[in-house]
This record gives C-alpha cells, structure tokens and sequence, in this order.
C-alpha cells in the first residue's frame, strides 16, 4: 500500500512543533523551513507565500484551525513536491478576510509543488485530513512525529475508498 501524505512527512522530516510565533509571516517562515532544509524549497520560497498572502489576504487559512500556505504552481525555487506540517500551541492570526472573518490557524500543511499529478495526489489526501475533525483535533496536540502517526493510525483520514 502506498504511503499516507502524514507517513510522508514524518520519514522526509517535513514537521514542525511550535508554541508561539509572534506573526502570520512567521509562521508561514517556520513551516517552509523542514521544507528547505532537505532540499526541497529553496530557503527564500516562504517569501513568496508571504507575498501571495498579502496581496489576496487570508486564503489559505480553512474552518478548523488549518492552514495551508502555498504559492503560485509553477513557483521559484520548488525542486520537489511535498507537503510540510508544522503545529503552533498558540493561535496564529491571519487578519480578517473581505466578510470580516477572523482567520486563525494552529496546523500547518506547507505545500511546495512541482510535479502536478503527486501535487493532486498530495491535495486529495489533505482533503480527507481536513475534512476529519477528530483527526485534526489530535494532530493539534501532537507534539512528536510519533504523535502525527499515531493521530493518524486512531482517525484515519477519510478517502475516496470510504465512500
């Protein structure tokens, strides 16, 4: 059986456990960064993610405390897709969006794509992890990449199959 997107990130590194971060920008920093140390992004690629965020506002942040901070398809310095995971204690705030809302993320899923067909894989898989509550609930109080494979193991994400 293929991979989960979570067992991805666990083997490849790609995770982050935070308690504080004093900005939105910050945080989308630090989750670019387990990305970036293994080759994956260059280290300036969160940049980019920062720019898109502050002209179209808080679209990458979803109900439930989520996140998902990416750029353009076809952005610079992206040599492999992946996704990061980063969890923050602390609600980060990402200002309101244009109905007002407060946006604020605790989970961190970094997208870096380059290869579209894994990139939609990748969206698909997140798609079941997002739309698991009891999942997300655990991942936000994992605090070791044992953790986000145990969250897993107990709240299977939920697939295309389960249908």
């Amino acid at each position: 059986m293929a991979q989960t997107i979570l067992q991805k990130i666990v083997e490849r590194g790609h995770y982050k456990f935070v308690d504080h971060v004093d900005t939105w920008q910050e945080a989308v920093k630090l989750s670019t960064e387990s990305l970036a140390k293994t080759g994956y992004v260059d280290e300036n690629y969160y940049q980019q993610i920062v720019d898109c965020i502050t002209k179209y506002g808080p679209y990458v942040v979803f109900d439930h405390y989520v996140a998902m901070p990416h750029s353009q398809e076809g952005a610079e310095g992206v040599h492999k897709t992946s996704v990061g995971f980063m969890r923050v204690k602390d609600e980060v705030s990402f200002g309101k969006d244009e109905d007002g809302e407060e946006k604020v993320a605790k989970l961190f899923f970094t997208l870096a794509a380059e290869n579209p067909s894994e990139h939609m894989d990748n969206m698909q898989q997140l798609i079941g992890i997002f739309t698991n509550e009891e999942l997300l609930d655990a991942l936000m109080e994992a605090n070791t990449p044992e953790d986000i494979l145990a969250a897993e193991e107990k709240f299977p994400p939920i697939t295309d199959d389960d249908e």
